[in-house]
């Protein structure tokens, strides 16, 4: 029965992943087929092969994604994007919706400066602990008050890193790690089942909250 077991075991452990990488792919290529819906139905590429063809949509998407962007970039594009901005802004639902997604896209993807900057380890949720965080940017108003001592730190929870707590702590109470941001959210998604074997803390004194 052992035997059984861990075979068993050693099944779900190839299956599951595969499963759920497949679910994933499946959903998203589904939904990148939706945009296909755009086209005038004579345009659609079923109509012209005579059968669906999954995947499709990737390509229509890409293209949408990119020529977006080009147009985005100029100055006249910019303008629109703008006016758009302005007037989701004003419908009272939409303003908080959007408003909110786009300050964690812009976080997360852009190439500003406003993304995740370090990963770093902070006293949380008391002295004797450490946790995963990530140094972000403080705003003039709050460097004004507390400093130059002071970093921004957002800690991720697990298994979500989109939820999480922001706090200001003090630099030296901090430990910087010389790993990628990414890595780092592999550690938090997996609850620390992805050997955080690359993590070793960055060259200088290891400094303690005073007790």
């Amino acid at each position: 029965m052992l035997h059984l077991k861990r075979y068993f075991i050693t099944g779900l452990l190839i299956w599951v992943p595969l499963g759920i990488t497949l679910w994933v792919l499946d959903a998203l290529l589904g939904a990148m087929d939706a945009t296909l819906l755009w086209l005038p139905e004579h345009w659609r590429p079923d109509h012209w092969l005579g059968f669906r063809l999954p995947g499709l949509g990737v390509i229509l998407t890409g293209v949408v994604i990119l020529t977006t962007g080009l147009f985005a970039a100029n100055l006249l594009g910019q303008r629109l994007v703008a006016w758009w901005e302005s007037w989701l802004n004003r419908i009272p639902v939409v303003k908080s919706i959007y408003g909110s997604v786009k300050q964690v896209s812009d976080t997360l993807l852009s190439g500003n400066g406003h993304a995740f900057r370090k990963v770093m380890l902070v006293r949380y949720p008391h002295p004797e602990a450490w946790s995963l965080a990530f140094q972000t940017n403080v705003p003039h108003e709050v460097a004004g008050s507390l400093g130059p001592d002071y970093v921004a730190a957002f800690i991720p929870t697990a298994p979500s890193p989109v939820n999480g707590f922001y706090f200001y702590v003090r630099r030296e109470e901090t430990r910087e790690l010389d790993i990628p941001v990414d890595l780092a959210l592999k550690y938090i998604v997996s609850m620390g089942v992805v050997a955080p074997s690359r993590a070793r803390p960055a060259a200088g004194p290891s400094p303690l909250i005073d007790q």
